[in-house]
């Protein structure tokens, strides 16, 4: 059992889908299991429905739970990656706990790590066409329409196939940023700790080139094959 570790704008998102690849199974992440489960309609899908529409959040127990239901089809004998879950210690020792009513156990905790000032240039750049999903980056992916020395502006970033106004997401602004890695810092780092003492931990630099930062990662992976 795996989890994939990193602040927003590590490189998740790119890498996990090679790491399902290699190792032959499947990323789970909470959002979309919480969704598989309402539309399935079972049991503790109707419960999270039930919070979600009245605007609550998903306790913590409801979430293990769908992680617990999840894990018995198929596709999990092999192990599983967990991607956004836990996000606290607490989260973690729940998940500890259920893992080891089926003789389970985290064996691989690969965390992306990438220096706060890196992680805002990466996200503050970003713009997307909201129609397409395409997405361009005022550093690294800049679009045709945006001429050196100009700032980025719904005027100067267009996209290149349809001269559309590109747009920048509300949580990809710097003050929402600034929050979202407190809060990581805060509750999430502290896991690493919680899974430090079983070397479950591997650190990777995502501070690097895309290739590099893979090589690391396939370097970390063999142990988890075995699980």
């Amino acid at each position: 059992v795996m989890i994939l570790f990193g602040p927003p704008g590590a490189g998740k998102g790119s890498q996990a889908p090679k790491i399902v690849d290699v190792l032959g199974i499947p990323q789970l992440s909470t959002g979309d299991m919480l969704r598989a489960a309402v539309a399935a309609g079972t049991d503790v899908g109707k419960q999270a429905q039930g919070v979600m529409a009245s605007g609550g959040l998903v306790s913590d127990e409801l979430v293990v739970s769908i992680i617990r239901e999840r894990i018995t089809e198929l596709d999990c004998r092999g192990g599983f990656i967990l991607d956004g879950f836990p996000r606290t210690v607490e989260q973690a020792k729940m998940l500890d706990e259920m893992l080891q009513a089926s003789g389970d156990a985290v064996t691989l905790v690969l965390a992306l790590e990438v220096p706060d000032e890196v992680l805002t240039e990466r996200i503050c750049g970003r713009w997307v066409h909201k129609a397409s999903g395409r997405s361009y980056h005022v550093s690294f992916a800049r679009p045709k329409s945006l001429q050196d020395g100009q700032a980025p502006s719904a005027e100067t970033m267009l996209d290149d196939e349809t001269s559309e106004p590109l747009m920048q997401r509300a949580d990809d602004t710097e003050e929402a940023l600034k929050t979202r890695l407190s809060a990581y810092h805060e509750q999430t780092v502290p896991i690493l700790a919680h899974y430090e003492p079983s070397g479950a931990v591997k650190r990777v630099d995502a501070n690097k080139a895309p290739a590099e930062v893979w090589a690391a990662i396939e370097s970390s992976l063999p142990t988890a094959v075995a699980k």
